[in-house]
């Protein structure tokens, strides 16, 4: 592991210095290769499976692993994507001159080299190989042993592109271990050469990288994500949302986990919503407002407000107002996304300007929280803290920047 970290940041000096050209050639070759190794992909994703089948691994775990021709397409066109993208390292951010003359830039730069930590998410090893690449940063990646033949095969892909790309393919490094002492000697910062480590996974992942790391953490939470239905919310548009929010994909971290409705129109919204949900195969625990007004709703255990199901199950509560959403989301919320339905746009700017979560929206499906649909080709996660980055993590957030003072002999007095 510590002659890995050193190999990571002799590549990171040459990948800092390399052209957009040469990165977008490698990202541009792994996309190809990923397509003319599909059969051996998905062989080695199918005996992940099968080993994760027996282990008794839950329904979301087994879809978060599973890769299909149209998952390896998909994975292909984020590489596009990444590879379209402008390339921040050098774009000025800002630039002033000041009375003496000196002329101040400040200057996007990578962060150096990046440890990402994940579990059974196959796509990551991409995903987070391309768009450290792409910034100019090394990485090294450890994903889970669920997914080792799955990552191992994807990140060859990575290494040979970066290889006939001329660049070193110890830009992109692959942990190939399940030891769990691996995550330890990565959480200590490999002798210096590890600069900031990104946890993607569980809770008791995070934890423990947020315990034990020396170096700073790029933090991914829960994803405890609420959709208010407000008063003057359109019922048809609110049940279509908030079924796409949770029952879409219910193990993704965008996944809607609470469904809130303002109490001015439960007895005609909630009857519906939880139709709605329940028809898409949807469990229902509830406060004994929503129960009281739909009997399949369970009733709701306090932890049940605090937990990411990940799961087709949601918690149904019925608060007052938008004030009251805003209240309880404070009170409950990881921090990840939040959605208002409401036709009242004061309403939802009420609610934007209130919520404190790293991503907020209006009339949306909270499955639009990815890096991937905000335009940025891919994400390593959706980081929920307020230092470094917030948000689904992207190229941009992958960098630092320096300021660069350029003068014409000026001295101080």
């Amino acid at each position: 592991m510590h002659e890995m970290g050193a190999e990571a940041r002799k590549a990171f000096g040459v990948l800092s210095q390399s052209s957009t050209e040469s990165k977008n050639k490698a990202i541009l070759a792994a996309a190809r290769l990923i397509g003319e190794r599909e059969d051996a992909i998905l062989e080695a994703n199918a005996k992940d499976m099968a080993a994760a089948k027996d282990k008794g691994l839950t329904g979301a775990m087994l879809d978060r692993l599973e890769l299909t021709p149209e998952r390896l397409a998909g994975i292909r066109d984020s590489l596009q994507q990444i590879a379209d993208l402008k390339d921040p390292v050098g774009d000025v951010i800002a630039g002033w001159d000041r009375p003496n003359g000196l002329k101040i830039e400040r200057v996007r730069t990578p962060l150096g080299v990046i440890g990402v930590v994940y579990e059974s998410r196959p796509n990551v090893t991409v995903d987070a190989g391309a768009l450290c690449l792409k910034s100019g940063n090394a990485v090294i990646l450890r994903g889970g042993s669920e997914s080792i033949n799955s990552s191992v095969a994807l990140h060859g892909c990575l290494a040979d592109g970066l290889e006939e790309a001329g660049l070193p393919a110890a830009a992109v490094n692959y942990v190939n271990t399940t030891d769990r002492a691996a995550v330890g000697a990565m959480l200590s910062g490999l002798d210096g050469n590890l600069d900031v480590i990104i946890p993607r996974g569980g809770k008791s992942l995070v934890a423990r990288v947020q315990d034990e790391a020396r170096i700073p953490v790029i933090g991914h939470l829960d994803g405890l994500v609420h959709v208010y239905v407000d008063e003057n919310a359109d019922l048809e548009k609110a049940a279509k949302i908030i079924v796409n929010a949770k029952m879409r994909r219910t193990g993704i971290c965008g996944a809607a986990e609470k469904l809130l409705v303002d109490k001015a129109i439960a007895d005609k919204a909630v009857p519906e919503l939880t139709t709605a949900l329940t028809e898409a195969g949807c469990a229902l625990r509830g406060d004994d407002a929503s129960r009281s007004l739909d009997d399949r709703v369970t009733p709701a255990e306090t932890e049940d407000w605090v937990t990411e199901y990940l799961a087709p199950v949601i918690t149904v509560g019925v608060v007052d107002g938008v004030e009251g959403a805003i209240k309880h989301i404070a009170a409950h919320s990881s921090g990840h996304t939040e959605s208002i339905i409401t036709e009242d746009q004061a309403t939802a700017d009420r609610f934007i300007h209130g919520v404190d979560s790293a991503i907020v929206m209006h009339n949306a499906s909270t499955q639009f929280a990815d890096g991937g649909e905000f335009g940025m080709g891919a994400e390593i996660g959706i980081a929920t803290g307020r230092i470094h980055a917030r948000g689904p993590v992207g190229v941009e957030q992958l960098t630092t920047f320096k300021y660069v003072v350029r003068g014409t002999g000026q001295t101080r007095t």
